[in-house]
């Protein structure tokens, strides 16, 4: 099984004062100390993901391959394991491709809102300028312009509409596909 960490590109951990030791020229980062005791969720081991838990967790620069030791302990929406170390930085968790990925979950749920707002086409257009953002081949400028349009939008949709798209897109197949919408990105398993 390969397990995940996200962290900051320096090795720190987006919710721990805690530096992991970087992969080097090919070479896995030393092994963290040893974890005593029961592990715990948010409270006791080294919490590593998933391929399929990732897309829960897009919130830091970085993603590492990670090897373990001794029990892992899966929580649902995450594992925590005794020992770990990092063995490789994944590249293809950059930038453009996790713009790239919330394009896709965004359109994934635009036939909800067209559904219910067939003439409103703003939605639309902003995951398209947001596309061509990731890909550098629009200005900041108009990337601001789209994304006040398709925040109009949903403003103006709030109400139900929203409701409805939050009930719909909910659930293990939602999160079924946004993982592998996300390893496909990544070029994971």
């Amino acid at each position: 099984m390969t397990y995940y960490k996200i962290l900051s590109t320096d090795g720190t951990s987006p919710y721990q004062s805690f530096q992991w030791d970087l992969p080097k020229n090919g070479k896995p980062g030393k092994w963290m100390p040893r974890v005593k005791g029961e592990l715990a969720e948010c409270l006791r081991g080294y919490h590593v993901l998933k391929a399929g838990q990732l897309s829960k967790w897009i919130v830091d620069d970085a993603l590492f391959e990670v090897e373990v030791k001794g029990k892992v302990e899966d929580f649902g929406d995450k594992c925590a394991c005794h020992q770990a170390r990092l063995t490789r930085h994944v590249e293809t968790w950059n930038e453009m491709n996790l713009r790239l990925f919330a394009a896709d979950c965004a359109e994934h749920v635009l036939p909800l809102f067209e559904r219910r707002y067939p003439n409103d086409d703003r939605p639309r257009k902003a995951i398209e300028v947001a596309r061509k953002f990731a890909r550098g081949e629009v200005t900041g400028t108009e990337r601001a312009a789209a994304w006040a349009a398709a925040w109009a939008a949903a403003w103006d949709a709030a109400g139900d509409a929203a409701g409805e798209a939050a009930g719909e897109a909910a659930g293990d197949a939602e999160r079924k596909w946004q993982s592998e919408r996300l390893r496909h990105y990544l070029d994971i398993g």
